[in-house]
């Protein structure tokens, strides 16, 4: 399941006049695990951005040997 499909099965529930979204174990795993992906997806483009502001250079743009 993706994430977005994880989001679309958030159902809602109100309980002394406040509304709280109710997802069950696996669409919550499952939309963690969406985030943590867009998350490393995210470092990763900085990461190369850096390399390819340092003209390729690993050590100019900060990597580790």
């Amino acid at each position: 399941m993706s994430g977005l499909e994880a989001l679309q099965s958030v159902q809602f529930v109100t309980a002394k006049g406040k509304r709280f979204a109710v997802i069950d174990k696996e669409n919550w795993e499952a939309l963690i695990e969406w985030l943590e992906t867009i998350e490393d997806t995210n470092i990763a483009r900085q990461a190369f951005a850096a390399l390819k502001a340092a003209g390729g250079n690993r050590q100019r743009a900060g990597w580790m040997e």
